[in-house]
């Protein structure tokens, strides 16, 4: 997908259209065809004339570091049939959108697509210590015979053990459906905050993965309302010039999150005073 984010390797900063990953490194690597996200047609296109020469289709549920954008409903569903209907891999990056973040316990699970490969990471260890995974059914994964594929921490029994009480949590104390609840709410409040603001162009997310987008012509980068923010108690993530990202912890309470949306409003006003 064009705009994505899926690490900072040379091979997959190749597969990017984001400068800012890409300035400054190569030679990259040819062979990724990049089509825009949320574009059924564009990447129906790409599979007719390519098909039997493309082996995976990489996507975010949501893609991330390039502003919270969630496709349309009914996307991805379509986009995994198409993948099946040219025996193409659908690869699903859920480091960012998975293990509850965007209210269930994938992205995916919104449209009931069961992604050929899924690649998991970051809070699949509950922030304690880096852990990631990919997954697939028998008939993919046994294609690396041993020794075909290496890793230094590769099965670090310390990470796997981590990572199976992290997912246990997740489960005993729903904190999907807490992601869902709070999230909703979360996004509610920010929508009204909008009607209220004219420079805040737009708000948008599911879950805790939330991001409000303010008017480029606006003379205030998301830098600057990001450290207002910190001023006052509350840490949220630029990304681009004009883009906020909210992702607080699933754990969140009712509490917690009230005070967090009065530190919002309360900064969008002082800004707006300033």
């Amino acid at each position: 997908m064009k705009k994505n984010f899926h690490g900072r390797t040379i091979g997959i900063i190749s597969a990017s259209s984001d400068e800012n990953s890409r300035k400054g490194f190569g030679p990259l690597l040819p062979g990724f065809v990049k089509v825009p996200f949320n574009d059924i047609k564009a990447l129906s296109a790409v599979l007719e004339k390519h098909g039997p020469r493309i082996c995976g289709f990489l996507v975010e549920p949501i893609q991330g570091e390039a502003g919270i954008i969630v496709p349309d409903d009914g996307y991805l569903k379509k986009a995994y049939d198409l993948c099946s209907k040219h025996n193409v891999l659908f690869i699903g990056d859920e480091i960012q959108t998975g293990l509850g973040r965007t209210g269930k316990m994938l992205c995916c699970d919104w449209e009931s697509v069961r992604p050929d490969i899924l690649i998991l990471g970051k809070a699949l260890s509950g922030g304690l210590l880096p852990v990631s995974a990919v997954l697939a059914d028998d008939k993919i994964i046994s294609v690396m015979d041993v020794g075909s594929h290496g890793s230094t921490y590769g099965g670090n029994p310390l990470a796997s053990a981590v990572g199976i009480a992290s997912l246990q949590v997740l489960i005993d104390e729903d904190l999907p459906e807490n992601s869902n609840r709070q999230g909703t709410k979360l996004l509610s409040s920010l929508k009204a905050l909008k009607k209220k603001h004219s420079f805040l162009k737009d708000v948008r997310g599911r879950g805790l993965f939330i991001a409000i987008e303010l008017d480029p012509g606006y003379t205030k980068t998301a830098w600057d309302l990001c450290l207002f923010f910190k001023q006052r108690g509350l840490l949220a993530k630029p990304t681009h010039d004009n883009i906020i990202r909210f992702a607080p912890p699933l754990v969140i309470g009712d509490s917690e999150l009230d005070e967090a949306i009065e530190i919002i409003s309360g900064g969008l006003d002082d800004m707006t005073n300033k």
